[in-house]
Protein backbone atom coordinates (compact mmCIF):
# COMPACT_ATOMS: atom_id res chain seq x y z
CA UNK A 1 0.00 0.00 0.00
CA UNK A 2 1.52 3.52 -1.13
CA UNK A 3 1.64 5.63 1.91
CA UNK A 4 2.59 8.96 0.62
CA UNK A 5 -0.15 9.41 -1.90
CA UNK A 6 -3.86 10.15 -0.59
CA UNK A 7 -7.26 10.82 -2.12
CA UNK A 8 -9.42 13.66 -0.76
CA UNK A 9 -13.27 13.88 -0.85
CA UNK A 10 -14.38 16.92 0.95
CA UNK A 11 -11.20 19.24 0.22
CA UNK A 12 -13.09 22.29 0.62
CA UNK A 13 -14.91 21.73 3.73
CA UNK A 14 -13.37 23.12 6.63
CA UNK A 15 -11.87 20.09 8.22
CA UNK A 16 -10.89 19.13 4.53
CA UNK A 17 -8.89 22.71 4.22
CA UNK A 18 -6.85 21.57 7.44
CA UNK A 19 -6.08 18.17 6.30
CA UNK A 20 -4.68 19.61 3.48
CA UNK A 21 -2.62 21.83 5.01
CA UNK A 22 -1.26 18.81 7.51
CA UNK A 23 -0.50 16.63 4.37
CA UNK A 24 0.92 19.27 2.42
CA UNK A 25 3.24 19.76 5.64
CA UNK A 26 4.03 16.01 6.03
CA UNK A 27 5.33 15.69 2.08
CA UNK A 28 2.34 13.93 1.11
CA UNK A 29 0.89 13.58 -2.78
CA UNK A 30 -3.01 14.69 -2.56
CA UNK A 31 -5.76 14.09 -4.73
CA UNK A 32 -8.04 16.54 -4.37
CA UNK A 33 -11.88 16.08 -5.20
CA UNK A 34 -14.30 19.04 -5.14
CA UNK A 35 -17.59 19.46 -7.07
CA UNK A 36 -16.53 23.23 -8.48
CA UNK A 37 -13.02 23.87 -10.59
CA UNK A 38 -10.31 24.22 -8.32
CA UNK A 39 -6.66 25.73 -8.81
CA UNK A 40 -3.79 24.88 -6.71
CA UNK A 41 -0.27 26.54 -6.39
CA UNK A 42 1.29 23.77 -4.69
CA UNK A 43 2.64 20.87 -6.51
CA UNK A 44 2.03 19.03 -4.17
CA UNK A 45 -1.86 18.75 -4.75
CA UNK A 46 -3.60 17.90 -7.66
CA UNK A 47 -7.31 19.26 -7.87
CA UNK A 48 -10.17 17.08 -9.67
CA UNK A 49 -13.63 18.54 -10.55
CA UNK A 50 -16.27 15.99 -9.44
CA UNK A 51 -19.63 16.12 -11.57
CA UNK A 52 -23.23 15.38 -10.23
CA UNK A 53 -23.00 11.77 -10.23
CA UNK A 54 -19.85 11.35 -9.36
CA UNK A 55 -16.41 11.68 -10.77
CA UNK A 56 -16.50 9.32 -13.99
CA UNK A 57 -15.23 5.73 -13.51
CA UNK A 58 -12.00 6.06 -15.37
CA UNK A 59 -9.64 3.39 -14.46
CA UNK A 60 -6.47 4.34 -12.56
CA UNK A 61 -3.83 1.51 -11.28
CA UNK A 62 -1.64 4.48 -10.28
CA UNK A 63 -4.58 6.35 -7.67
CA UNK A 64 -4.39 6.55 -4.62
CA UNK A 65 -4.66 3.33 -2.37
CA UNK A 66 -5.45 5.53 0.89
CA UNK A 67 -8.50 7.92 1.09
CA UNK A 68 -10.16 10.35 3.42
CA UNK A 69 -13.87 11.61 3.01
CA UNK A 70 -14.38 14.75 4.94
CA UNK A 71 -18.01 15.31 2.54
CA UNK A 72 -21.48 14.36 4.44
CA UNK A 73 -20.75 10.73 4.56
CA UNK A 74 -24.18 10.27 3.11
CA UNK A 75 -22.55 11.33 0.01
CA UNK A 76 -19.92 8.90 0.03
CA UNK A 77 -21.62 6.00 -1.97
CA UNK A 78 -21.92 8.22 -5.15
CA UNK A 79 -18.47 7.76 -5.38
CA UNK A 80 -17.90 4.21 -4.72
CA UNK A 81 -17.32 3.50 -8.13
CA UNK A 82 -14.70 6.42 -8.03
CA UNK A 83 -12.89 4.74 -4.68
CA UNK A 84 -12.72 1.32 -7.06
CA UNK A 85 -11.05 2.45 -10.33
CA UNK A 86 -8.52 4.19 -8.42
CA UNK A 87 -7.77 0.75 -6.40
CA UNK A 88 -8.55 2.07 -3.14
CA UNK A 89 -7.35 0.16 -0.12
CA UNK A 90 -8.37 2.26 3.17
CA UNK A 91 -10.29 4.89 3.95
CA UNK A 92 -10.97 7.41 6.83
CA UNK A 93 -14.96 8.34 6.98
CA UNK A 94 -16.12 11.50 8.93
CA UNK A 95 -19.19 10.85 10.62
CA UNK A 96 -20.89 12.44 13.96
CA UNK A 97 -22.39 11.59 17.32
CA UNK A 98 -25.48 13.23 16.08
CA UNK A 99 -26.19 9.86 14.69
CA UNK A 100 -26.83 9.01 18.17
CA UNK A 101 -27.99 12.87 19.92
CA UNK A 102 -30.57 13.78 17.55
CA UNK A 103 -32.34 10.25 17.01
CA UNK A 104 -34.81 11.52 19.99
CA UNK A 105 -34.76 14.92 18.93
CA UNK A 106 -37.99 16.94 18.72
CA UNK A 107 -37.42 18.08 15.43
CA UNK A 108 -38.54 15.76 12.62
CA UNK A 109 -35.36 17.36 10.33
CA UNK A 110 -33.14 16.29 13.09
CA UNK A 111 -34.07 13.27 13.16
CA UNK A 112 -33.89 12.31 10.06
CA UNK A 113 -29.88 13.41 10.20
CA UNK A 114 -29.42 10.90 12.68
CA UNK A 115 -30.67 8.04 10.62
CA UNK A 116 -29.23 9.60 7.58
CA UNK A 117 -25.59 9.04 9.38
CA UNK A 118 -26.84 5.38 10.49
CA UNK A 119 -27.65 4.41 7.08
CA UNK A 120 -24.56 5.91 5.52
CA UNK A 121 -22.40 4.56 8.21
CA UNK A 122 -24.17 0.89 7.81
CA UNK A 123 -24.09 0.90 4.17
CA UNK A 124 -20.20 1.99 3.94
CA UNK A 125 -19.43 -0.83 6.31
CA UNK A 126 -21.29 -3.51 4.28
CA UNK A 127 -19.78 -2.30 0.97
CA UNK A 128 -16.27 -2.02 1.71
CA UNK A 129 -17.04 -5.45 3.39
CA UNK A 130 -17.52 -7.08 -0.21
CA UNK A 131 -14.57 -5.31 -1.83
CA UNK A 132 -12.08 -5.60 0.96
CA UNK A 133 -11.56 -2.32 1.81
CA UNK A 134 -10.23 -1.31 5.44
CA UNK A 135 -12.14 1.58 6.75
CA UNK A 136 -12.08 3.45 10.06
CA UNK A 137 -15.18 6.16 11.00
CA UNK A 138 -14.70 9.11 13.06
CA UNK A 139 -17.36 10.71 14.47
CA UNK A 140 -16.36 13.82 15.68
CA UNK A 141 -18.70 16.15 18.66
CA UNK A 142 -19.05 19.63 18.11
CA UNK A 143 -16.50 20.84 15.44
CA UNK A 144 -15.21 24.72 15.80
CA UNK A 145 -12.36 26.73 14.32
CA UNK A 146 -11.21 29.53 11.38
CA UNK A 147 -14.29 31.04 12.35
CA UNK A 148 -16.23 29.13 9.14
CA UNK A 149 -18.00 26.29 11.73
CA UNK A 150 -21.59 26.35 12.07
CA UNK A 151 -21.31 25.83 15.54
CA UNK A 152 -19.03 28.27 17.21
CA UNK A 153 -18.88 31.02 14.92
CA UNK A 154 -22.57 31.21 14.32
CA UNK A 155 -22.87 31.91 18.21
CA UNK A 156 -20.53 34.32 17.55
CA UNK A 157 -22.18 36.00 15.38
CA UNK A 158 -25.37 35.72 17.06
CA UNK A 159 -23.37 38.34 20.15
CA UNK A 160 -21.54 40.23 17.37
CA UNK A 161 -25.15 41.39 16.19
CA UNK A 162 -27.28 41.47 18.93
CA UNK A 163 -25.09 42.02 22.05
CA UNK A 164 -26.56 39.06 23.85
CA UNK A 165 -27.06 35.42 23.72
CA UNK A 166 -30.53 33.59 24.80
CA UNK A 167 -30.55 30.50 27.57
CA UNK A 168 -33.05 27.99 28.29
CA UNK A 169 -33.03 27.38 31.88
CA UNK A 170 -29.84 26.78 33.68
CA UNK A 171 -27.74 25.68 29.76
CA UNK A 172 -25.74 22.89 31.92
CA UNK A 173 -25.99 20.63 29.71
CA UNK A 174 -21.97 19.13 29.10
CA UNK A 175 -20.52 19.58 25.58
CA UNK A 176 -16.68 18.99 23.96
CA UNK A 177 -15.95 20.82 21.52
CA UNK A 178 -13.10 20.23 19.18
CA UNK A 179 -11.24 22.32 16.72
CA UNK A 180 -11.04 21.09 12.76
CA UNK A 181 -7.31 20.82 13.24
CA UNK A 182 -7.61 18.11 15.85
CA UNK A 183 -10.28 16.70 13.73
CA UNK A 184 -7.74 16.66 10.36
CA UNK A 185 -4.63 15.28 12.98
CA UNK A 186 -7.30 12.30 13.75
CA UNK A 187 -8.19 11.50 10.62
CA UNK A 188 -4.60 11.85 9.27
CA UNK A 189 -3.80 9.83 12.60
CA UNK A 190 -6.21 7.27 11.45
CA UNK A 191 -4.68 6.83 8.26
CA UNK A 192 -1.25 6.17 9.48
CA UNK A 193 -2.04 3.89 11.99
CA UNK A 194 -2.45 0.51 9.69
CA UNK A 195 -2.54 -1.84 12.63
CA UNK A 196 -6.34 -0.60 13.27
CA UNK A 197 -9.18 -0.90 10.79
CA UNK A 198 -12.95 -1.64 10.16
CA UNK A 199 -13.09 0.14 13.97
CA UNK A 200 -15.36 3.24 14.45
CA UNK A 201 -14.48 5.83 17.18
CA UNK A 202 -16.05 8.67 19.07
CA UNK A 203 -13.81 12.12 18.44
CA UNK A 204 -14.27 14.81 21.04
CA UNK A 205 -12.24 17.66 22.34
CA UNK A 206 -9.93 17.84 25.02
CA UNK A 207 -11.90 19.44 27.82
CA UNK A 208 -15.44 18.77 29.37
CA UNK A 209 -17.91 21.84 29.82
CA UNK A 210 -21.14 23.25 30.24
CA UNK A 211 -23.17 24.70 27.31
CA UNK A 212 -23.27 27.83 29.41
CA UNK A 213 -19.24 28.25 30.24
CA UNK A 214 -18.62 27.61 26.40
CA UNK A 215 -20.88 30.62 25.56
CA UNK A 216 -18.87 32.66 28.60
CA UNK A 217 -15.63 31.92 26.20
CA UNK A 218 -17.23 32.94 22.84
CA UNK A 219 -18.07 36.17 25.07
CA UNK A 220 -14.50 36.26 26.34
CA UNK A 221 -12.85 35.91 23.15
CA UNK A 222 -15.15 38.84 21.65
CA UNK A 223 -13.94 40.91 24.27
CA UNK A 224 -17.30 41.09 25.45
CA UNK A 225 -19.14 41.26 28.63
CA UNK A 226 -20.84 37.95 29.33
CA UNK A 227 -24.89 38.89 28.69
CA UNK A 228 -27.25 36.17 28.94
CA UNK A 229 -31.11 36.24 28.63
CA UNK A 230 -32.45 33.29 29.95
CA UNK A 231 -36.38 32.61 27.91
CA UNK A 232 -39.29 30.13 28.75
CA UNK A 233 -39.48 27.63 26.49
CA UNK A 234 -42.54 28.95 24.43
CA UNK A 235 -40.45 32.11 23.84
CA UNK A 236 -37.72 30.61 22.58
CA UNK A 237 -39.38 28.73 20.04
CA UNK A 238 -41.09 32.18 18.95
CA UNK A 239 -38.26 33.39 18.82
CA UNK A 240 -36.63 30.97 16.97
CA UNK A 241 -39.71 31.02 14.16
CA UNK A 242 -38.71 34.83 13.63
CA UNK A 243 -34.71 34.13 13.15
CA UNK A 244 -35.89 31.55 11.01
CA UNK A 245 -36.62 33.85 8.89
CA UNK A 246 -32.88 35.17 8.49
CA UNK A 247 -30.42 32.95 5.80
CA UNK A 248 -28.04 32.69 8.83
CA UNK A 249 -30.44 31.27 10.83
CA UNK A 250 -32.45 29.30 8.98
CA UNK A 251 -31.16 26.32 10.13
CA UNK A 252 -31.60 26.72 14.03
CA UNK A 253 -34.25 25.09 15.87
CA UNK A 254 -36.34 24.75 18.96
CA UNK A 255 -34.61 21.23 19.46
CA UNK A 256 -31.19 23.01 19.70
CA UNK A 257 -32.05 25.28 22.98
CA UNK A 258 -33.74 22.10 24.53
CA UNK A 259 -30.13 20.51 24.40
CA UNK A 260 -28.61 23.05 26.05
CA UNK A 261 -29.56 21.21 29.19
CA UNK A 262 -28.93 17.46 28.16
CA UNK A 263 -25.43 15.74 28.45
CA UNK A 264 -24.23 15.34 25.07
CA UNK A 265 -20.69 13.58 26.06
CA UNK A 266 -18.97 10.68 24.20
CA UNK A 267 -16.16 8.27 25.05
CA UNK A 268 -13.30 8.50 23.44
CA UNK A 269 -10.97 7.02 25.08
CA UNK A 270 -10.42 4.21 22.77
CA UNK A 271 -9.31 6.74 20.04
CA UNK A 272 -6.82 8.55 21.98
CA UNK A 273 -5.23 5.28 23.04
CA UNK A 274 -5.19 3.52 19.94
CA UNK A 275 -4.08 6.47 18.00
CA UNK A 276 -2.05 8.38 20.41
CA UNK A 277 -4.19 11.34 20.07
CA UNK A 278 -4.74 14.01 22.58
CA UNK A 279 -6.85 17.32 21.41
CA UNK A 280 -6.59 20.04 22.80
CA UNK A 281 -8.76 22.18 25.37
CA UNK A 282 -12.01 24.69 23.87
CA UNK A 283 -9.63 28.11 23.27
CA UNK A 284 -10.57 30.42 21.09
CA UNK A 285 -7.86 32.58 18.86
CA UNK A 286 -8.67 35.12 16.87
CA UNK A 287 -8.33 32.90 13.85
CA UNK A 288 -11.00 31.50 15.35
CA UNK A 289 -13.64 33.85 15.27
CA UNK A 290 -15.88 35.08 12.27
CA UNK A 291 -14.19 37.52 9.85
CA UNK A 292 -16.69 40.81 10.72
CA UNK A 293 -15.14 40.47 14.33
CA UNK A 294 -11.72 40.52 13.30
CA UNK A 295 -12.32 43.56 10.66
CA UNK A 296 -13.25 45.16 14.28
Amino acid sequence: MKRNHVGLLGATSLVGSCILQQLVTEQWQITAFSRKPMESNREQINWVQLNQAGAKPVQNKYGPALWICVAPIWTLPEHFSLLLTHGAQRIVILSSTSRFSKTASSDSGEQAIAQRLTDAEETIEIWAKEHDIEWIILRPTLIYGLGSDKNISEMARFIIRFGFFPLLGPADGLRQPIHAKDVATACILALNTLNIKNRTYNLTGGETLTYQEMINRIFSALNKKPRFIRIPRWLFQLTISVLNWLPRYRHWTAAMAERMNRNLVFDSINLQQDLRFQPGSFILSKADLPLEQNRI
